[in-house]
């Protein structure tokens, strides 16, 4: 009898030495089996590592876009994600912001707090405390009657109080001012005797839009919402919608628009205060702006900033325009006399 194989041997021919063996061959299979089995278990635990690397990538990818986007915004009020979705995430914000906090201990809500201990200050956390300029309602929650009274009968004595603070707010309350003007005629000669007016009323107080229902109030809500806060008019109307009030984007931009004619005047004096110092700073960036008459979208626009004035309380100037011509520069600067400072184009 001989082995199966390359080198085929002779078997012996006794059944004791036969399985023998056998038991040998089983012996170095079942080595190997374990062995394979340890290297299997090795490439699973490689594997858990990589899925859970893999993992963390994917996170601070995300993390770096979300605080690229910040910093980077686009000049469009839309803007892509990192996979080219059409906004930014929605979800994991407060997530990201968190580990961002986690990172950066100096960014939370506690704030560190001076100490000072014998030749040094030794930094301690404290929650920031809450301005004194808020007003305070005061919510007290104080033990039944029933247990106001001591174990021996007498009755219990109010030795002090366990104070702490929450911040709340209140949230946006619609109202409707009515103007109301009295009228006012002489019933015995019904206005006859001069000239005059026959009934008399009170004039309106001066108005800024006359004909709308637009408050000085609500519209210096809308403009810091776009324009301070980057609230858009659609996401404003919106916002009205839930409220239930009907005032659409395109309203919003006609005031606007009237809110920027009535402030021609202070755009004017201002103008005169940036000239009026020893210094003007000025400079202008690149911004896109989208549908404007005659220009395509892609076309670039420029935002000119000035700043001059009171040294120690300068004034700051935004001013639009198509171009970065030299007519621009002398239409902002106008008949100053000074020190310009700006770049080399």
């Amino acid at each position: 009898m001989y082995a199966i194989g390359m080198n085929a041997t002779p078997l012996p021919d006794d059944i004791a030495a036969l399985k023998r063996i056998i038991a040998d061959q089983n012996m170095v299979i079942a080595e190997r089996e374990s062995v394979i089995a340890d290297h299997e278990a090795v490439v699973a635990d490689y594997k858990s590592v990589i899925a859970d690397h893999e993992q963390l990538v994917a996170q601070l990818q995300e993390q770096v876009w979300l605080l690229r986007a910040w910093r980077f915004a686009a000049s469009s009020e839309k803007a892509k994600g990192p996979q080219g979705e059409d906004q930014y995430s929605l979800f994991d914000e407060a997530e990201l912001v968190a580990m961002q906090a986690e990172a950066d201990p100096e960014t939370g809500e506690e704030e560190p707090e001076a100490t000072e201990v014998a030749g040094h200050s030794r930094r301690k956390k404290g929650r920031r405390p809450i301005s004194e300029a808020y007003p305070r309602v005061e919510v007290v929650h104080d033990i039944p009657e029933e247990d106001k009274v001591c174990p021996c009968g007498c009755a219990l004595s109010r030795i002090g109080e366990e104070v702490s603070e929450k911040l709340d707010i209140v949230p946006q309350k619609i109202q409707v001012i009515r103007h109301i003007r009295p009228k006012y005629a002489c019933r015995a000669c019904e206005g006859v005797e001069d000239d005059g007016p026959t009934v008399k009323t009170a004039s309106m107080p001066p108005q800024l839009i006359p004909q709308g229902i637009v408050s000085p109030g609500l519209l210096a809500y809308i403009l810091v919402n776009k324009f301070a806060d980057g609230l858009p008019f659609y996401r404003q109307t919106i916002m009205f919608d839930r409220l239930g009030v009907d005032i659409s984007r395109a309203t919003m931009s006609g005031w606007a628009l009237r809110a920027a004619e009535a402030c021609e005047p202070l755009l004017e004096l201002l103008h005169k205060q940036i000239r009026s110092g020893p210094i003007i700073n000025l400079d202008e960036t690149t911004v896109q702006v989208l549908k404007e008459p005659g220009r395509k979208n892609t076309s670039k626009s420029y935002m000119w900033v000035a700043r001059g004035g009171d040294i120690k309380r300068p004034s700051v100037l935004f001013h639009y325009d198509p171009g970065r011509g030299g007519k621009v520069a002398e239409e902002i600067v106008g008949n100053f006399r000074g020190f310009l400072q700006t770049d080399g184009y």
